[in-house]
């Protein structure tokens, strides 16, 4: 059984007020366990803070953090991730490699200063970085397979299997960038092969189909191509994620309910809110 629990399910930079209670505010983050002490982190937004205070009452002995990119608003919460100052507790962290520098030089230029006051060579944890892609790898009873996907600079989704159950993690994505017409061919639509038949794909819906046109080639997907990426999947559960910073509850919710429109009864939609919890 996989036990999920979103922390951070904002886009590109927290925000906080009335209009964002519902939601929340935090940029992503989602923990994922077997309940047999195996935790898996996807994603080090500001959300990660909260979760680590929550991780500790756990005791675990070992936490795996799996970074789909480096962009700021993935990576801002971990100076602030309590475990990591825990001696000798067992991290390790997924992320890719650039063409020009290892994954321990890109972190490292966020955890050092001015940007950060904890350079990433004084932490006390039992710190271990893991390059990816790298193809299937295990995680306790976590099968974790790894594939770079259509994303502004080095950037990758994450398809995690434990038995039968399939979660599908590609939170900043742009299929449909370059296609007269969406969805194409599933042999030349990127992250087709991680989302197949998953029971659960957490994907980017972070625009209108009025505010993509005014983004295109920025990274990210409208509802409507994200409804499309998941039905040419075969996904059975769509959770719109990377919410954008000026939506309101409100328009989140008219989101979801033109999701649920667009899915035409295909697969079901789980709205990305902070704080959701499932199994699977």
């Amino acid at each position: 059984m996989i036990r999920l629990k979103v922390w951070g399910s904002r886009g590109s930079i927290p925000v906080s007020g009335p209009g964002t209670e519902a939601y929340g505010g935090n940029t992503p983050c989602i923990h994922l366990t077997d309940g047999e002490g195996t935790h898996l982190v996807l994603d080090a937004g500001s959300g990660i803070r909260l979760l680590g205070s929550a991780l500790l009452q756990q005791q675990p002995k070992r936490v795996d953090i799996l970074l789909t990119h480096l962009h700021m608003d993935h990576i801002q919460g971990i100076g602030f991730f309590i475990p990591l100052y825990i001696p000798g507790l067992e991290i390790h962290i997924w992320g890719p490699a650039s063409t020009t520098m290892r994954l321990w030089s890109r972190l490292a230029r966020y955890m050092s200063p001015p940007l950060f006051p904890v350079r990433l060579r004084e932490l006390p944890c039992n710190l271990a970085l893991h390059e990816v892609p790298c193809g299937e790898f295990t995680i306790g009873s976590f099968t974790v397979n790894s594939q770079l996907i259509c994303h502004p600079g080095p950037t990758v989704g994450f398809r995690i299997q434990q038995g039968e159950s399939v979660v599908t993690y590609i939170p900043d994505h742009e299929p449909a960038l370059g296609a007269p017409t969406f969805p194409i061919s599933a042999d030349w639509t990127s992250g087709f092969a991680l989302a197949r038949n998953a029971d659960l794909l957490i994907h980017d819906a972070q625009y209108s189909d009025e505010e993509y046109q005014r983004c295109i080639g920025w990274g990210h997907s409208s509802v409507r191509d994200a409804c499309a990426f998941a039905r040419l999947a075969g996904a059975r559960q769509l959770m719109p994620f990377h919410h954008d910073p000026a939506h309101t509850d409100s328009q989140l919710d008219a989101m979801a309910e033109s999701a649920r429109n667009f899915c035409d009864g295909s697969f079901h939609v789980v709205e990305g809110k902070e704080g959701t919890e499932l199994e699977l």
